[in-house]
């Protein structure tokens, strides 16, 4: 890989800015002005792993979300359906396109930590070792989605302009636990209000829980697993990776802002204000991409799924495309709150709040069923609503709406699941229930008892309270169901594709082996 020098660099200090202007270490950063806005272009780029990245592809590779060809609209040369059925190679269009852009948006995540902690460690002054500790921890939240979704990569720690070799895995999960570890505590346990959205010691500890409760796929070079793995198997300094998770879990749940104070995360009681237009003021939300409703600066998750006729402002409208299957939307309890984030029935104008109709004229319906993915038609599907659109927005890239990475939910469902696996399963029922109970009016528990109830109640649990959020694929693979067959199409004749193991890893896309000969394609590929 091909590590760029030049940086692009906003002309203020908000970290909602897009980079300007074209700066190096030596002609710029010579204020703390100028180094925040270097800063800034690194978290600007995590806007980029959201269309198509690493959230999409962690959620469009499941049971999660699908995009049916609909008539004329979303076939992209069978792009999109290729991803929901698994059937990519590393030279087939998704591969090509989406998996190939992904790779290159988080490498240059890397590249642009790179530019930033040469240029810090360098310039020192009175805040380096925070700023340092940011950038690091920004550039191990890259390699974690790199080691993710290829397995090894190229470790590239300088500005150096040559090519790398591709790490192995496990080499790849040591860097990132002891970037994480070495950083934690020059990091603040939260940023004033100027500094929202940076990260903090929570975002470290939220990264590491993750790491750890995935230890037994990420630590796991070679001999890829259909049927699960157990991450208290794998050695993690002096105890496993189910007790390192619930210890860095813990720290996340107990942190305060001041000693013995209050609370720094707490579960929102308003759940929907997690993802809303102003979901910044969310006290469960641990790690988020800032948006704003300004062009390019925000999401676009409402435009991929709403009908065209939802919205209808300057800009334009919706795009009409994404959907989820009717067993997931099946999945939602009726009585749970959480099923109010999916759009089934009647659809309805986001501008009038009046009933609208398809291009038709008919009543816009959206029903549950796609019979067949390569010919649906416009109301086919349910459609996803977790982050409610802005009508008024700038452009289809324009919501506001802020995407958490890491909630505190998830940080009590890791600690379950990691105790569960240790066999203390009534820890593991306590934790589960405290995110399940809270969306039920009465409180509803679940009901289990064995290791493996709790166990499938964790995952189903996972599915109702991240749809969405990019978590899908990565829970999938640790619980040895990736590879289940979920979608209409069949295989050679199978539903079971526990042959194609290697489909666990994405292939390193052939533009990356092209450019970089001594990278290694992932075995299967």
């Amino acid at each position: 890989m091909l590590v760029p020098l030049a940086l692009l660099v906003p002309g203020c200090t908000d970290l909602t800015e897009v980079p300007q202007d074209a700066l190096t270490p030596e002609n710029a950063f010579k204020t703390e002005a100028e180094v925040l806005a270097g800063v800034a272009a690194v978290y600007a780029q995590l806007r980029d792993v959201e269309w198509v990245g690493y959230i999409t592809l962690n959620d469009l590779t499941t049971d999660v979300q699908i995009v049916p060809t609909r008539g004329s609209d979303w076939y992209d040369n069978g792009r999109w359906l290729e991803i929901h059925r698994q059937t990519w190679t590393a030279n087939s269009g998704s591969a090509l396109d989406d998996m190939n852009g992904a790779w290159n948006t988080l490498f240059s995540g890397v590249a642009k930590a790179n530019l930033m902690i040469d240029v810090i460690s360098k310039a020192g002054g009175q805040n380096a070792p925070r700023t340092l500790a940011e950038l690091r921890t920004l550039r191990a939240w890259y390699y974690y989605m790199l080691m993710d979704m290829f397995g090894g990569v190229p470790l590239v720690t300088t500005t150096e302009l040559k090519q790398f070799p591709r790490a192995s895995r496990q080499e790849v999960f040591a860097f990132v636990e002891k970037e994480l570890k070495e950083s934690r505590a020059a990091l603040p346990v939260k940023w004033d209000a100027s500094g929202y959205g940076r990260v903090t010691q929570g975002v470290a500890d939220a990264i590491l829980a993750s790491l750890y409760l995935n230890a037994g796929v990420f630590n796991k070079n070679s001999g890829v697993n259909a049927t699960g793995y157990n991450s208290c198997n794998v050695s993690v300094g002096t105890t496993n990776g189910c007790q390192a998770a619930i210890d860095a879990a813990d720290r996340v749940i107990n942190s305060t802002l001041t000693p013995g104070g209050t609370k720094t995360y707490a579960l929102n009681p308003n759940w929907f204000k997690n993802f809303s237009r102003d979901n910044e003021t969310s006290p469960e939300n641990i790690f988020v991409v800032v948006h704003v409703s300004e062009q390019a600066l925000g999401m676009n998750p409402p435009m991929r799924t709403l009908h065209y006729n939802q919205l209808n402002t300057g800009w334009g409208s919706p795009w009409n495309g994404f959907a989820t299957l009717a067993e997931t939307y099946n999945a939602f309890d009726p009585a749970d709150e959480r099923r109010g984030m999916w759009l089934a029935g009647q659809a309805y104008s986001f501008e009038t709040g009046l009933a609208v109709k398809d291009r038709a004229g008919n009543p816009l319906i959206f029903t549950d069923s796609i019979p067949d993915a390569e010919k649906a038609d416009e109301a086919q599907g349910v459609r996803f609503n977790k982050f409610p659109p802005l009508a008024s927005a700038p452009s289809g890239n324009g919501h506001p709406n802020d995407f958490p990475f890491f909630r505190l939910a998830e940080m009590y469902l890791v600690r379950a699941e990691a105790q569960n696996e240790l066999g203390n399963t009534a820890q593991a029922l306590a934790d589960l229930n405290t995110v399940h109970s809270r969306h039920f009016n009465p409180p509803q528990n679940v009901v289990a008892t064995t290791q493996q109830q709790i166990r499938d109640a964790i995952l189903k649990e996972r599915l109702l309270e991240f749809a969405g959020e990019g978590k899908r694929r990565t829970d999938l693979i640790r619980h040895g169901k990736f590879l289940n067959r979920w979608s209409t199409t069949m295989r050679n004749g199978k539903q079971d594709r526990t042959a194609d193991t290697y489909r666990i890893l994405f292939p390193v896309p052939a533009p990356q082996i092209a450019a970089n000969p001594l990278l290694q394609q992932n075995p299967g590929y």
